[in-house]
């Protein structure tokens, strides 16, 4: 990346150290009223304070956490129990009847009978109670 392209024309060429010390409004895309709202916000003169900002660091430590996350227990619950009344709706294993036209759909000996449990909703529903239990505890 060149440098000179994220930088006013007046700081196109200088050093990084000089940049570092250089006003926030060096940068390109900053305006002299920011400069002024940042330093009277956050105390925040040069662009090393703003990269020093605590909120800053923190805001990119959130992203960068944010992309390597883990769906909670309820969220794979959901996912998964969804998965699973798609396919009890849309059997994809079911082949056509080539005979008589007419699609065979049975429901797997291990899925529950969605006239009793229309789309696993009593699975949905005790899942989201353990999920949630669960995460009252961790706090």
């Amino acid at each position: 990346m060149n440098i000179d392209t994220v930088v006013d024309k007046d700081y196109v060429g200088k050093c990084f150290r000089e940049l570092a010390d250089a006003p926030v409004s060096a940068l390109k895309g900053v305006s002299a009223s920011d400069a002024k709202a940042l330093a009277k916000a956050f105390n925040v003169n040069t662009v090393r304070d703003l990269a020093e900002l605590d909120f800053v660091k923190w805001a990119q430590a959130i992203t960068v956490l944010a992309g390597q996350e883990q769906p909670a227990p309820h969220e794979v619950a959901k996912e998964t129990l969804l998965d699973e009344a798609v396919e009890m709706t849309f059997p994809a294993s079911d082949p056509i009847s080539v005979d008589a036209g007419i699609t065979r759909i049975e429901v797997a000996p291990d899925m529950v009978n969605a006239q009793g449990d229309h789309q696993h909703a009593g699975k949905v529903e005790q899942s989201t109670e353990e999920g949630a239990a669960r995460e009252a505890a961790a706090q």
